[in-house]
């Protein structure tokens, strides 16, 4: 019966009720909506979702019920309920409208007094649509067989699905236009979880019927539910996760299971098998002894975890209940793989990775501060602590949040936000999917606001009286983005901290053992010693310590992914201790997050800037952001070079100078393997800089010591005193690890002796190196002269006249050779570029060196190739005089240079790099070969600075697979820091360079 009118008199126009349709007006008057006795349903409408929606299937519902509308009708006034099911959902989707409207007597399912089915319900229901039955006389016994098979009954399962689906959507969307209660998320996921057991036990039967028509079925099949299913906390349109057990796990198993997958994909949702053993490549159906095996000899980590999630669902329950038997136990022993770190860190790089940037904001499932956050991290904490706790096994994330909380693993505040943004974040998808019946995580573009503010209405967003249900929307979604991703880092992090600290918290409770299995976990290979920095760091009762205790969560989380987090913690530690009057150091850690994450990611990456860093420790203000950048790219090569000569000659004694020059150089290689580690330097830009604050250094020492010199002599210099930069110096492409080589060469000023002369420069030169070459805690400064005249037994320092002389009559192949790269470097400019123009006829002879001298070029590369190696060193990784490495580079653009230099001009270079683009202008070599060259010498040349900056020591010769190899690929910025891919690319790239090598070198 018709209710009479309320005292809202004024019956309300679509304006007012949100209806923007042109169409609005005459559709309420199709249905006769425009009288008092309406303005109820009017307002409940005004609440849908999407109220044009809504009133647009109510019309076409109208139209398909024909002379069933009255009844509908007056329904919808009695039944409140019924009008909050049916407006909220045809509101809010599109599909289930469409469904409804293809079966208009739908709208009973909606009605006051019909709850959401059981379980069993469910299941009863689908059997009885293809018209199932148990077959007793099955030898593994009774199965269940469809009567209807074929499309009728994918069509019949399809139906029937749509069908609970409206219901449960209905319930849950309810309370968005009516007072109705609100149906929380886990019981939307359980019920979904068990609709969709129903469903595939139905679409089993008909694989059944299909592979047996006529005999008995002699196969027991158990179907595995695995992930979010297998945790019964299901998506409205979500794959649904299986693997098949079976006895026998013969070919009619298989087809049984392959029919299955095809019946439920096409009646359900996707049913998807690749969590199998070897995934898709694998057999469909293994026996429970066949999967036993597997996972103890060849299962990786996120297969066990996977695992977690799995629970029998349909088929053979007591074989399901076996395969869960059998396997659950091998979870709780994951975490102690050896390779179980490096596999979960792998796994989620790869799934941020996986969004493309501009779509993270957006991206529920993998985003930043997204579902998956949420999943990793509690998955993560259940494997570490679950070998110990068996409170931990539960499947479903709010459990285990539940069960974290209450064992002291993680805070019941964090857990209860935590599970509160993870149901926000799953309600979002929840209504994105369900417009459509379409699998999706991804927001609305942020400019698309009527799509946005449809979202905000489906979940049950209101207006607060400050903002309207668009900006609520907004504000929540950044709310628990943000909140989930500052709680991933507190999930692991806070209860270490909670446990070795004297705050007092009974909601956290970690005991040593744990907090040592969750430091191990997260890839501490000394758990022990991380557990005991803690405590010097948070030690005591201080502010540094209270402070240090807040930072700590976040700093362990970024050490956590870098390649060595022990060492990171300990260089941490060192030099935090090492600059603890500094009131700044832990300031700026605490208010620019930049710094403290680039510290760590330097601290976890390298043994060789943290002693740098103790000892300069300003460089760390340069870690923060400026104006124009990271504040590491602030200093120019020149501009450092001229403040370390003017620092250093504020003082007259040579031994102040040249520590006051040691000391920005200090400064100047910690600037440079920061910014290196962080990937903002090149290669050539690394070299240029490492050259250049050399070359200072060198400048600096020459001219304390000379001026030192005289002002004890009281008079003028016997000669004037010039330094030839040889090798990489020469070139300009020093690495961390490189030597200078140098030549002296003087000359004795007008009216000196020239005896007297040499004795003085040799003294000067001898007091350089002994300076330089002094112990200290820096990285070391040798001055190399082994390339002078007759090596080591000749004199230290040769006059310009001597040079000439030893040039022209006893110079071997090489010594011409290593000439290429001379150039003046530090000490008497005119001199310097005096000697340059005199070996210029020895290094660019008129007509090209001989081809005498070309061919015992040739057999010197051949007996460095054979002999120089070391012992036990591997010629394809030797990054200096391995195969396609620096000397073969070198060597082929110098044998260019030799044959070619005196008719291009372009070719007289000491730079590899210019040298290069010099020949393949000059068409010497193909562009493609000297690319393949200058790409392998970047590469060598950035893996051999990769290894001091890992190791901490110079060497050339790059680790096998492993930790270390995993540290220099980091350190080399290989995306990821994957080692095999890194060395696989050092390999590939090295071996084509070989091969214009051979070619260059045979011609």
């Amino acid at each position: 019966m018709i209710r009479p009118p309320t005292a809202r008199s004024v019956i309300p126009g679509p304006g007012r009720l949100g209806l923007v349709e042109p169409s609005a007006a005459a559709d309420l008057a199709d249905l006769g909506w425009t009288t008092e006795a309406h303005i109820d349903l009017l307002w409940a409408l005004s609440r849908a979702p999407d109220a044009d929606l809504s009133l647009r299937t109510l019309t076409q519902l109208k139209e398909a019920l024909g002379d069933g509308w009255p009844e509908l009708a007056e329904a919808l006034h009695a039944d409140r309920t019924l009008r909050g099911r049916l407006f909220a959902v045809i509101g809010a989707s599109t599909a289930l409208g469409e469904h409804l409207v293809t079966d208009p007597q739908g709208w009973r399912r909606l009605t006051t007094g019909n709850d959401l089915p059981t379980a069993d319900r469910m299941t009863a229901r689908f059997l009885e649509v293809v018209r199932a039955t148990a077959d007793e006389g099955c030898p593994g016994g009774p199965v269940l067989r469809a009567a209807v098979t074929g499309p009728e009954a994918v069509a019949l399962l399809r139906k029937e699905y749509r069908d609970q689906l409206l219901i449960l959507a209905a319930a849950d969307l309810a309370a968005v236009v009516e007072n109705e209660p609100v149906l929380a998320f886990p019981a939307v996921g359980r019920h979904l979880s068990d609709l969709a057991d129903a469903a595939l036990t139905a679409a089993l039967a008909v694989a059944v019927a299909t592979v047996y028509p006529d005999e008995a079925c002699p196969v027991r099949l158990a179907v595995i539910a695995m992930g979010k299913c297998g945790a019964r906390e299901l998506n409205y349109v979500s794959d649904v996760d299986v693997v098949f057990v079976a006895e026998p796990a013969d070919a009619k198993a298989s087809r049984i299971a392959a029919e299955m997958m095809q019946i439920g994909t096409a009646a359900f949702f996707e049913v998807d098998a690749a969590l199998r053993p070897e995934g898709k490549r694998g057999e469909l159906v293994r026996t429970l002894d066949s999967h036993i095996a597997y996972y103890q000899r060849w299962a990786k980590t996120w297969e066990f975890q996977a695992l977690l999630k799995a629970r029998p669902m349909a088929g053979d329950m007591g074989l399901g209940r076996k395969y869960v038997e059998a396997l659950g136990p091998m979870v709780w022993t994951a975490s102690q793989r050896e390779d179980f770190v490096p596999e979960v860190q792998a796994m989620r790089r790869r799934v941020e990775n996986m969004v493309p940037a501009a779509m993270r904001e957006r991206e529920l499932k993998l985003g930043r501060g997204s579902l998956r956050d949420v999943e990793f991290a509690v998955q993560l904490l259940q494997l570490v602590h679950g070998r110990a706790d068996e409170s931990l096994h539960v499947q479903s994330t709010v459990e285990a949040l539940t069960a974290l909380a209450a064992g002291g693993y993680v805070g019941r505040d964090d857990a209860a936000n935590l599970t509160a943004s993870y149901e926000f974040l799953r309600l979002l998808e929840h209504r994105l999917q369900l417009q459509r019946l379409q699998r999706t995580h991804t927001l609305p573009a942020p400019d698309d606001e009527e799509s946005l503010r449809w979202l905000a209405r489906a979940s049950h967003m209101r207006p607060d009286g400050r903002t309207d249900s668009l900006g609520v929307l907004r504000a929540e979604i950044k709310r628990n983005s943000l909140r989930v991703r500052r709680l991933h880092a507190k999930l692991f992090y806070r209860p270490l901290l909670e446990s070795v600290t004297r705050i007092d918290s009974a909601a956290l409770r970690l005991s040593p053992e744990a907090a040592i299995r969750q430091l191990s976990a997260l890839g501490y290979l000394a758990p022990e010693n991380a557990l005991g920095h803690l405590r010097a760091l948070t030690g005591g009762a201080s502010r540094k310590g209270r402070i240090q205790a807040l930072l700590l969560p976040t700093l362990l989380e970024w050490l956590g992914e870098t390649p060595d987090p022990d060492a990171g913690l300990l260089a941490y530690r060192r030099v935090s201790e090492a600059l603890i009057d500094q009131t700044w150091y832990l300031r700026t850690l605490r208010d620019e997050g930049a710094v403290a994450q680039r510290l760590m990611t330097v601290l976890g990456s390298s043994a060789y800037v943290p002693d740098l860093l103790m000892r300069a420790p300003e460089v760390l203000r340069l870690y923060a952001d400026g104006a124009n950048g990271p504040k590491l790219l602030e200093a120019e090569p020149e501009d450092v070079a001229r403040g370390l000569l003017s620092s250093s000659m504020r003082y007259r004694d040579p031994d102040r100078a040249v520590a006051a020059a040691r000391s920005l150089r200090r400064h100047e290689l910690a600037r440079v393997a920061s910014a290196d580690l962080l990937g903002m330097l090149t290669v050539p830009q690394v070299c240029t800089a490492l050259s250049s604050v050399w070359v200072a250094v060198l400048e600096a020492a020459l001219r304390s010591v000379a001026d030192a010199s005289l002002r004890g002599r009281g008079r003028p210099a016997p000669a004037r005193l010039s330094v030839i930069g040889m090798g990489r110096l020469g070139g300009g492409e020093l690495g961390y690890g490189s030597d200078a080589d140098v030549l002296f060469v003087c000359e004795p000023v007008e009216g000196a002796d020239e005896t007297e002369a040499v004795r003085w420069a040799t003294e000067i030169a001898e007091r350089v190196r002994a300076l330089l070459g002094a112990a200290s805690v820096d990285p070391p400064l040798e001055v190399d002269t082994g390339l002078r005249p007759e090596g080591r037994s000749g004199p230290m320092v040769r006059t310009l006249g001597s040079y000439r002389a030893y040039y022209e009559q006893w110079a071997q192949s090489w010594e011409i050779q290593a000439l290429l790269r001379a150039h003046a470097v530090a000490g008497d400019p005119d001199l310097g570029l005096r000697f340059l123009h005199m070996i210029d006829e020895f290094r660019y002879p008129a007509g090209g060196v001989s081809q005498t001298a070309v061919q015992e070029i040739r057999r010197i590369k051949a007996r460095v190739d054979s002999e120089r190696l070391p012992r036990g060193a591997d010629p394809a990784t030797h990054t200096k005089l391995g195969r396609g490495g620096l000397a073969d580079i070198e060597w082929t653009v110098q044998l260019l240079q030799l044959r070619h230099a005196h008719e291009v001009p372009d070719l007289r270079g000491t730079s590899t790099l210019q040298t290069l683009d010099a020949i393949a202008e000059a068409d010497l070599l193909s562009r493609e070969d000297a690319e393949l060259l200058r790409e392998s010498w970047l590469t060598a040349t950035h893996a051999r600075n990769a290894l001091v900056l890992a190791r901490g020591k110079p060497g050339d010769q790059l680790p096998g697979p492993g930790r270390q190899l995993a540290a220099v690929a980091n350190a080399a910025g290989w995306p990821g820091g994957d080692a095999n891919e890194f060395l696989d690319h050092y390999l590939r790239v090295t071996r084509r360079a070989k091969a214009v090598v051979e070619r260059t070198f045979g011609e």
